[in-house]
């Protein structure tokens, strides 16, 4: 795709850095979802459920033009494995995101009283997290004009290590959110107990991927 050759042209990790905006979108639809369940609003859920899945769609598509066209003789300061890894570490997160959006459509819910306060600090510190993460890939042309050094990438380093606390605060309120779902199972059915562990554990998996894609970028810094 000419478009992909031309962002490599204008630098190595412009196309990475697109894909990241994609999914950047996605992600960013996730509260919009939540939002729209605590107003019982299931149609507008259903649109912001399938704008995540056409932002998805679009993550994809920018992903199979960059494997199909990353190329192999361009002098590149990342190799073309770790690139493609933090690629694939990217995608996963958007896939994600639409996961969340599958699984809040598929039956009408009620985000259940015993843990709506801790649902929305679960939520906030997973979208926080990966908030963190997108600003590190963001980073990347500034630590490739610093030569992968100095002051630049000290501030990755940084930038890696909130990720890092935030992933574990995230763990924390996690654990209590299930804790808190597994004493109230008596007062649901199995498909609603079932369907709300799963939306939590999904959720989860959005800081966990972001501190993933941190620390991996973290890795090529310090092979440099």
């Amino acid at each position: 795709m000419l478009t992909i050759l031309h962002l490599f042209g204008r630098s190595p990790f412009a196309p990475l850095q697109s894909h990241m905006e994609l999914v950047a979108h996605c992600v960013n639809k996730v509260p919009e979802l939540f939002m729209a369940l605590e107003r019982q609003d299931f149609d507008q859920l259903e649109k912001i459920a399938q704008q995540v899945s056409e932002f998805e769609h679009q993550a994809d598509l920018t992903k199979n033009d960059i494997r199909n066209h990353l190329p192999k003789t361009l002098y590149m300061p990342m190799n073309r494995g770790d690139l493609l890894e933090i690629l694939g570490i990217q995608d996963s997160i958007a896939d994600k995101a639409e996961d969340i959006a599958i699984l809040l459509t598929l039956r009408p819910l009620i985000l259940p009283e015993i843990f709506k306060a801790n649902f929305n600090a679960f939520l906030a510190i997973n979208i926080e997290t990966f908030n963190v993460v997108h600003r590190i890939i963001k980073e990347l042309q500034d630590l490739l004009e610093s030569s992968f050094g100095g002051i630049e990438a000290e501030k990755v380093r940084a930038l890696v290590d909130d990720v890092a606390f935030k992933e574990h605060e995230a763990d924390i309120i996690q654990r209590k959110l299930l804790k808190s779902l597994y004493r109230h199972d008596d007062q649901m059915s199995y498909t609603v107990f079932h369907l709300w562990q799963k939306i939590l554990e999904t959720t989860g998996e959005i800081s966990n991927l972001s501190e993933k894609l941190a620390h991996r970028i973290r890795m090529t810094l310090d092979v440099k």
